[in-house]
């Protein structure tokens, strides 16, 4: 993955898989901007990855917020020139209640941080990406966004409000060079348990270094044709 002339922002960029995601791209030459919720925690994630100061930029921001956003994005664009890719692996889950039992202020936690945050985002993105004729966005959903089970409600809400935005968001920018891609994960499998300690439970997960190299390809030229895909990552 040759990514020398790229400028990337990863969004939950502490968690198991931004960090994992942040490495990659990282060797693959990519100057990176870290975009999360606690600033030491991100510090440490740059430290971890040994790159030159030079090509990390470290970002406190609540997503949620359109404002906080836009600045993200415009402090990554200052520092970098540019923005290229956009990896938004935000995550958040809430579940085990029945639709007439889950609160109301659980589907909307599960809306502020799936579909605002991505639209929040993106919007702050696009403008970005289109004006330099190429750009990536992936992000990571779940197949409960179209197959929702049992008492999975607020979960499942927030990931189809995401995922819709995004696909629409993918129909709108064909052609301009900027694509706009989901994959869907049923479980993060960061300690690796599918393959240390292996269940018919564990079975479909994906572990962050899977994920990271859909991720990959998705960000090659080769996968240009690719736009508004819902890309399955749990065939286990």
């Amino acid at each position: 993955m040759d990514l020398r002339e790229r400028v990337a922002v990863v969004t939950g960029a502490a968690g198991g898989l931004g960090r994992v995601l942040a490495a990659d791209l990282g060797r693959g030459g990519a100057r990176l901007g870290l975009v999360g919720a606690h600033l030491e925690r991100l510090e440490a994630v740059a430290a971890e990855l040994g790159l030159p100061a030079e090509r990390t930029l470290t970002l406190a921001a609540d997503l949620r917020d359109p404002d906080a956003a836009e600045s993200a994005v415009a402090a990554v664009v200052e520092r970098f020139g540019r923005l290229d890719i956009l990896a938004h692996v935000v995550g958040g889950w809430t579940g085990g209640t029945s639709v007439l039992d889950t609160p109301r202020d659980k589907f909307a936690a599960m809306l502020d941080q799936h579909f605002w945050t991505t639209l929040n985002v993106t919007r702050a993105a696009v403008p970005r990406m289109t004006a330099g004729g190429w750009g990536r966005i992936v992000a990571v959903s779940s197949p409960l966004a179209s197959s929702p089970t049992a008492r999975m409600s607020a979960y499942a809400a927030g990931k189809a409000a995401q995922e819709t935005l995004l696909v629409t968001l993918a129909r709108e920018l064909a052609g301009s060079g900027t694509t706009v891609n989901v994959l869907q994960v049923r479980t993060i499998d960061v300690k690796h348990e599918r393959d240390g300690a292996p269940t018919e439970r564990n079975a479909s997960w994906t572990t962050p270094e899977e994920i990271s190299a859909a991720f990959a390809w998705l960000l090659t030229d080769e996968a240009a044709v690719v736009n508004g895909a819902r890309i399955p990552l749990f065939g286990g």
